[in-house]
């Protein structure tokens, strides 16, 4: 592919709103992650949650979007200067020749949580065939749970005209969205892109997990022997791509994606959809794997995920190329991991430094990749890949970078 410029970027997760709160934390080896409260789940697990969340609100023309999921992407949107970014884009580019790219996994679905247990608070004790079928007149579907949603929310947040659609492959979702919107680009569907993605607690995803046994009790350790499962969080983040003009030094270089449908939940025992999606990003990138500096790993922390992971990381790279998770910090965000390890990966290129894989005491021995265990800074980066895989074998990785 041809690299694309990241003109502008933001994050927003429970370490923080913006990225120098995240930087700030990541420095600092402060982690997110907090005994689970989130709605009153009875469940015993940590998560993720961003607190700034309780004191958003969308204004009057944006109401009829209000949601968990939209109050979060538009906390993200008012960090770093974004959207005054993404307006100078639209007075070059125009308003209806930005793209907009979401990924999401549940999307609003908080919202319809909401809806049928106040219906179901309502019903008197009577059945559910006895009692009227009929949800709250606040409840709004396709503003809020509605994949779609949050794309539509986005776009009309930002003031863009241009074609607009939301990803929905489990946790790649996010990450996915780079590729289709450089395809898109690329085939003159629009100039310029905004790609993201948001996804907030909800209680389908907390009981979900839990019932996959894939949630741990305690707090998450990527690549620990004693890991035992993920930690949940939520997040939003997003990115300003457009054709190299000078503007910027860091850019989109390649992407891969792959889909090996090995199963519904867990991933290749030996990485093959992982070592697949990451042979396509070196290719889309044109260059060889001794280019890569750090990967910045998928790293659940579930026993599955990360030693299928490290088998491809090792089957690429070796076992010397730095390689970390920042789950331990914010939690396994979901549709919105691939935009989170996209900017902790520009942070990391920006600002010479590489993450630590926060809560891991030690490595596991059957991991044989090189696993950080303290943060390192300065060191030296030009060329970094990271990582998203989801449910059912749809994976992507991106290599990112100093533009040529």
């Amino acid at each position: 592919m041809k690299p694309l410029q990241i003109t502008s970027y933001t994050l927003t997760t429970a370490l923080g709103a913006g990225l120098n709160a995240n930087l700030r934390h990541l420095r600092q080896s402060h982690s997110g992650l907090r005994p689970c409260r989130f709605f009153d789940a009875q469940l015993n697990t940590w998560a993720g949650e961003v607190e700034a969340l309780a004191d958003e609100h969308l204004a009057k023309p944006w109401e009829s979007f209000d949601c968990r999921n939209n109050r979060l992407s538009q906390l993200g949107l008012r960090q770093d200067d974004f959207m005054r970014r993404v307006r100078e884009a639209a007075a070059r580019h125009g308003a209806g020749r930005i793209g907009v790219f979401i990924g999401t996994s549940t999307s609003g679905i908080h919202e319809t949580e909401r809806a049928y247990l106040q219906w179901l608070s309502g019903r008197d004790g009577k059945t559910v065939g006895e009692a009227q079928m009929a949800l709250p007149d606040w409840y709004r579907y396709e503003t809020t749970h509605n994949t779609y949603a949050v794309a539509e929310f986005v776009r009309a947040r930002l003031g863009l005209e241009g074609v607009a659609t939301a990803i929905s492959t489990a946790c790649s979702s996010s990450a996915k969205v780079f590729a289709s919107a450089a395809r898109a680009i690329e085939s003159g569907f629009c100039d310029a892109a905004v790609v993201g993605g948001t996804d907030t607690l909800c209680l389908t995803t907390l009981y979900g997990f839990n019932a996959l046994q894939l949630i741990s009790e305690d707090i998450c350790r990527p690549s620990d022997p004693a890991r035992s499962g993920l930690s949940i969080g939520e997040a939003t983040g997003f990115a300003l791509l457009e054709k190299p003009n000078g503007d910027s030094q860091l850019g989109l270089l390649g992407y891969g994606e792959s889909s090996d449908a090995h199963h519904m939940s867990s991933p290749h025992p030996q990485g093959e959809g992982a070592r697949l999606a990451m042979q396509g990003a070196l290719r889309s990138a044109g260059c060889e794997a001794s280019a890569i500096d750090y990967v910045h790993l998928h790293g659940t922390a579930t026993p599955a995920n990360d030693l299928s992971e490290a088998k491809a990381v090792e089957a690429l790279f070796g076992d010397r190329l730095p390689c970390s998770s920042t789950k331990g910090w914010t939690g396994h965000t979901l549709g919105a991991a691939g935009i989170v390890g996209a900017a902790f990966s520009l942070l990391c290129l920006q600002h010479s430094f590489l993450p630590r894989s926060l809560n891991t005491r030690e490595v596991d021995p059957q991991i044989k990749t090189h696993v950080l265990l303290e943060n390192r800074q300065p060191y030296s980066l030009r060329t970094v890949m990271s990582n998203a895989f989801g449910f059912g074998g749809n994976n992507c990785s991106l290599v990112l970078g100093g533009l040529p």
